[in-house]
Formats: C-alpha cells, sequence, structure tokens
C-alpha cells in the first residue's frame, strides 16, 4: 500500500491546502492503532510525493495522472492526501484507466458540479462525469449547499445523491446499501472533502457548510467501507491549515487515514 500527498491547490482561495499532507501524515505518527486494533507503522508504509509545479495547473493536473496510474497499477490499495478536492479528478482518471467497473464514494458539502472552466476544487466532480465517468457510478454524500444547476446536473446525469435529511434518519441502513453498491464494483475508491464533516468538528476547510457530518458519523463510515476487500483507494482533501482550530481538522484527517489503512 502507498500513501501519496499531493500539494496542488488550484485557486487562491485553497492557499494553506498544500500545507496539509505534511501535518497529516506527522500527527499520523502518533496514532498507534487503528480502532480495529490494526497497527499503524508509517516507517512501513511506502510513502511518496507527486512534485508538482504549483504555477502551471495543466501540466500538474497531467503528472498527477500518470503518477497515480502507475501507483494503482503497482500497488492494491492507494491513498492520497491534498491539496485542495482539483486532485481526485486527476487521481479518478487514473483510476478509472486500471479498473474495469469502478464505484467513486464522495463525501462533501457541495456539488463540486459548477459549470466554469479549466479544473478547481468547484467544478472536479462535474469535469469528470463530462469526460466520460459515468454519473451511475458515483455516489455523493452529504452535499447540502447546491444551487439548482447543480441538482439537475447530478440528477441528468444519475448520481446518487444522500442527503444529510437521509443520513439522519438512518445512518446505518445508508452504510448498509452504500458497502452493497460497493461489493458489486470490480474496485471503489473513497474521497474526503473535509467540509463534509460540521464545522465544529473540522473548522479547517477553505469552504465551511453548517449542519455536516459528526466526526464519529464519518469514522463509522470509514472503518465499515474499509473492511471491504476490494477498496482500492481513496483521499483526504481540503483541509486548510490556515484556518484550522488548535489542528482539529489536521488531527481528524489523521484519524480517518488511520482508518482507510
Amino acid at each position: 500500500m502507498e500513501i501519496v500527498r499531493v500539494r496542488l491547490v488550484s485557486c487562491e482561495k485553497t492557499k494553506g491546502c498544500e500545507k496539509a499532507p505534511v501535518r497529516v501524515i506527522n500527527f499520523l505518527r502518533k496514532i498507534k492503532t487503528s480502532e480495529f486494533g490494526k497497527l499503524i507503522d508509517v516507517d512501513k508504509l511506502s510513502l511518496e510525493e507527486i512534485h508538482v509545479n504549483l504555477d502551471n495547473l495543466k501540466e500538474a493536473n497531467y503528472l498527477i495522472f500518470e503518477n497515480s496510474k502507475e501507483i494503482f497499477e503497482k500497488n492494491f490499495k492507494s491513498l492520497f492526501i491534498g491539496g485542495d478536492g482539483s486532485i481526485s479528478y486527476s487521481i479518478l482518471k487514473g483510476f478509472e484507466k486500471i479498473e474495469k467497473n469502478p464505484l467513486l464514494i464522495v463525501f462533501d458539502a457541495h456539488g463540486d458540479c459548477a459549470n466554469s472552466e479549466g479544473i478547481n476544487n468547484r467544478n472536479w466532480l462535474r469535469k469528470l462525469i463530462e469526460n466520460g465517468f459515468g454519473g451511475e457510478r458515483i455516489i455523493l454524500i452529504g452535499a447540502r449547499n447546491l444551487n439548482e444547476e447543480e441538482r439537475d446536473f447530478l440528477k441528468e446525469n444519475k448520481v446518487t445523491l444522500i442527503s444529510m435529511d437521509v443520513l439522519e434518519e438512518d445512518l446505518q441502513g445508508v452504510c448498509d446499501l452504500i458497502m452493497e453498491r460497493a461489493r458489486n464494483a470490480s474496485g471503489f475508491y473513497v474521497s474526503v472533502d473535509m467540509d463534509c464533516v460540521d464545522p465544529g468538528f473540522a473548522p479547517g476547510v477553505t469552504d465551511l457548510e453548517p449542519g455536516g457530518l459528526s466526526s464519529r458519523d464519518l469514522i463509522y463510515f470509514i472503518k465499515r467501507l474499509s473492511l471491504l476487500a476490494n477498496f482500492k483507494g481513496g483521499d483526504i482533501v481540503e483541509i486548510n491549515v490556515n484556518k484550522d482550530i488548535n489542528e482539529m481538522s489536521i488531527k481528524l484527517g489523521a484519524k480517518i487515514l488511520s482508518e482507510m489503512i
């Protein structure tokens, strides 16, 4: 298994996210075991950084795509730490090249389906779908600030949208259904935008959205999904060190990573 650091930020608003990968790994070293009792020894993990030019986003995205595809080819499971959410686009293009029947599970407060040019943290999911990743293979969990255009786009492309209201009614039942979908994939990938969590638990993100998942709820999902044998990859993005309080978001990112390992 490989853990990869990607320090890319796609716009001025996300400055601070590039500092997160190193900080998350530093806190991961302080976690001795996962909640299932699995030993966490960072020195025995394969650590890598995809070095990109932060001033050339087109080149950076190409390098992330090429490197992540190679990483997926060489490892059964690969985990990525960002950086902002834009890195998920290129990583998943690489994942799609390797998996015959991939499933993407996204935890995010936003739809990331803005109709805009380039690839950034607000439109990466739209670009992924427009460039061939079928929406019927995507589950979006926890989105709570979507405009009408984004809702229409997600519906038209058959993305499964699981709202906070549904989660609040039956968290375990929803997780059961997601796991059933995941089992039917050749491999699945979990993308965690840390703003899926309520700001009370993770204040250090680019765009705060009240009313999100508790840290415990997110850990519950990750613990259960990580039990499946075809869990092939994941990322943790949008931890903004410049906006964090008492390193709460960084520590939660390390905790989530420890449960993914």
